[in-house]
């Protein structure tokens, strides 16, 4: 077993530290944490039975696997404060969005082992993408492992290219709140049609959920579904003409554009 350090403990470690533990990739003793609040530290010591550090500089020295859960604009500050306690054997992990490998090698002095994660909000119910890049000197070890710990909240995926972050950001990271947008204007459709908000809020949740499963577990394209769903003359072709006379498709297309510029403005600042 190797350990694991995790520097900030907000949802997304969390949601982490409580997949790693209950798929047991990692034992309670393998993972230390830390956290500038400390009843997030008294929350995860008491939850999960980790052990707190005294310091982030304690957590680096004794870690193999420093993960960085700490806001965009706190990375560099961070990193410079334990850069001499990381020796260039360990791996050091970012899940910040738009802060790239190489902001986080500067601060490092220009060494060590620097991985870049994207995972997302449903990674909190262990059904999470994260989407890796992995930085100069990862051996094909240190893959392994890395894909171990995000496996646990999840299905990874290697991105070969650092750029194609943001667009990854914009996809599944922020692809979450557009779905669930989705879903609420799924509902309000099925109240104004007459049920009753619980239903229809019920139902839009189970179709959006099924639907993807379907699509998922049967390897079906979406457009075959659709076009499986949709009779001659018959309702979804109704309601799918309104939805492209609308603009459904380009708006959601738009709105991916638009967080992938955003994404790549905060890449930007952080430099």
């Amino acid at each position: 077993m190797y350990k694991v350090g995790f520097i900030g403990v907000g949802n997304m470690a969390e949601a982490l530290i409580r997949g790693l533990t209950g798929s047991k990739v990692l034992g309670k003793k393998d993972i230390t944490a830390s956290d500038i609040s400390k009843s997030r530290e008294n929350h995860i010591s008491k939850k999960y039975g980790v052990k707190i550090s005294k310091s982030n500089n304690a957590l680096a020295k004794e870690s193999e696997v420093v993960v960085l859960s700490v806001k965009p604009n706190n990375i560099k500050s961070v990193v410079m404060k334990i850069a001499s306690d990381l020796t260039a054997a360990k791996i050091l992990i970012s899940i910040a969005a738009g802060v790239t490998t190489e902001v986080i090698s500067k601060a490092l002095g220009k060494r060590g082992k620097i991985v870049r994660v994207m995972p997302n909000t449903p990674a909190l119910v262990l059904e999470g993408a994260s989407a890796i890049y992995f930085g100069r000197g990862i051996t094909a070890k240190d893959k392994k492992q890395v894909e171990k710990i995000f496996g646990a909240i999840g299905k990874t995926f290697t991105v070969e290219k650092e750029e194609l972050m943001n667009g990854i950001t914009a996809l599944s990271g922020s692809g979450p709140a557009f779905v669930s947008l989705f879903i609420e204007a799924l509902s309000d459709g099925g109240v104004k049609t007459g049920l009753t908000r619980a239903t229809a809020l019920e139902l839009a949740v189970q179709t959006v959920l099924g639907t993807a499963k379907l699509i998922s577990e049967e390897n079906i394209h979406p457009v075959a579904l659709k076009d499986m769903v949709s009779s001659p003359a018959g309702t979804t072709i109704e309601g799918l003409t309104e939805l492209e006379v609308n603009g459904f498709r380009g708006n959601v297309i738009s709105a991916i554009e638009a967080a992938e510029h955003r994404s790549r403005e905060l890449s930007e600042e952080a430099e």
